[in-house]
């Protein structure tokens, strides 16, 4: 990829390049989860619904706690081993959203959501793929309490990466739901859309999820077609981005444009519309006259558009 002159350094990618080893041939030993537990330097993440919960001192934000400490702020429902930092433990510790609440009364802790903490940078980014991994994952078991099969209470095992269910012995496992995103490309412009859910100003790549018995660019060439109305022939993969909210893989590409007309599926999307490369680079670099923007660097959305203005057609080769 080509720097552009007015955009400086590429950001990182929110939620990747984790440093965590998930250790997944530990998973089945009880007793090696149990002394890693035990382990002076185990520290995990307390996470309660959406929320994050943070040691806060000043201006410092830790949002690492002990064993220890994340049982003295209430109820630990899951203890979900995320793998090792080298070799020291690094845990998930999920808690009732209830349980949360009257922890924001604390004056030494700084709680609020995902989303947050990455668009404003509270934490290192070390810390963003393994709070990715431990909400994905605390929030899967929220939800998945009972056997959809039976019905039946499930119990979590394998270090919190698998519940199983007594009664009918069906195994239960985290599931990741894949969605497309990506840039319908026409010479020197591309296709973006708005939902309703987006600030006023922003604009974004279209995304939807993969249905079942469908490839990566059977689902590019349908979604575009269904809230765009156009068609698309070649596809090209970009790069992928977990995305935990609640549990996502955002699966980036750019994709050929073979139309120019726009028929907008009001269901879908607010709004879409052809944007060329010299006004993609105004978004991107917050100076658009009207104030439109992009979305921020930790979404996969900024890196697909900003590959294109830098590189153009040339993403598709």
């Amino acid at each position: 990829m080509t720097e552009h002159p007015g955009l400086g350094p590429h950001p990182e990618l929110g939620y990747t390049a984790s440093l965590i080893d998930r250790a997944a041939d530990r998973r089945d030993n009880d007793a090696a989860l149990a002394k890693l537990l035990q382990d002076a330097r185990a520290a995990g993440y307390v996470v309660g619904g959406e929320m994050v919960v943070m040691k806060a001192r000043d201006e410092d934000v830790n949002p690492l706690f002990s064993p220890a400490e994340a049982a003295a702020l209430g109820p630990v429902r899951e203890t979900i081993f995320l793998g090792l930092l080298g070799d020291t433990p690094r845990f998930g510790f999920g808690f009732d959203p209830k349980a949360v609440e009257p922890l924001k009364a604390r004056n030494d802790l700084k709680i609020t959501d995902l989303r947050t903490i990455a668009v404003q940078g509270l934490v290192g980014t070390d810390h963003l793929p393994p709070l990715a991994e431990a909400k994905a994952l605390i929030g899967w078991h929220a939800r998945h309490r009972f056997c959809p099969n039976c019905g039946a209470a499930t119990q979590v095992v394998h270090g919190g990466w698998r519940r199983d269910c007594p009664a009918c012995r069906t195994e239960h496992f985290p599931r990741t739901d894949p969605v497309v995103i990506m840039l319908a490309i026409r010479g020197d412009h591309c296709v973006l859309g708005r939902s309703p859910r987006f600030a006023a100003t922003m604009w974004s790549a279209l995304a939807g999820f993969c249905e079942p018995g469908e490839t990566i660019e059977e689902a590019v060439r349908r979604e575009v077609l269904e809230e765009a109305g156009i068609k698309c022939g070649r596809v090209r993969y970009f790069r992928s981005q977990p995305w935990p909210f609640p549990s996502s893989l955002m699966i980036g590409c750019h994709a050929e444009a073979l139309s120019n007309d726009i028929v907008i599926d009001r269901t879908e999307i607010e709004d879409a519309r052809w944007f060329d490369r010299a006004e993609l680079t105004q978004m991107l670099g917050r100076r658009h006259p009207a104030g439109l923007t992009t979305p921020p660097p930790v979404a996969i959305a900024h890196h697909l558009i900003r590959s294109f203005v830098e590189d153009g057609c040339q993403v598709l080769a």
